[in-house]
């Protein structure tokens, strides 16, 4: 995919129990919150999985991230479908194989509530 400056990028993911569980084993976050249910049976997805959603867009596009800027707005919950738009700030070539990009995005939750904004910067290394 070639990008440029403008483009507006989109996706949206469901959080399961699944998904909080796998990622309390990997990255050793088991705050109460992410492994006792609420009233509705609900657990907090943790934030640095809920800000897997923008990064994406770099595994997706071979970005070398070098700054991630994540503002939580509010929790997400298994459960939640969550819509992540990405826009592409800067995009333009440095040096004959290397390609930097700033990008700022906004996650949204089903009711079309913020939960998550912010910004990543890197380089694309152009394969030979």
């Amino acid at each position: 995919m070639t990008l440029k400056v403008g483009d507006m990028i989109t996706f949206q993911r469901t959080f399961t129990e699944r998904d909080v569980e796998l990622f309390t084993e990997l990255s050793g976050d088991e705050g109460i919150h992410h492994i006792t249910p609420d009233k509705q049976g609900r657990v907090v997805v943790q934030g640095l999985l809920t800000a897997t959603l923008p990064t994406k867009v770099g595994g997706d596009n071979n970005v070398l991230a070098r700054n991630m800027v994540f503002e939580f707005l509010r929790p997400v919950f298994t459960g939640d479908t969550i819509s992540c738009e990405v826009i592409i700030e800067q995009y333009e070539s440095q040096e004959k194989n290397r390609t930097a990009i700033l990008a700022t995005f906004s996650c949204r939750n089903q009711n079309e509530k913020e939960v998550l904004k912010g910004s990543f910067s890197g380089v694309i290394l152009q394969q030979n």
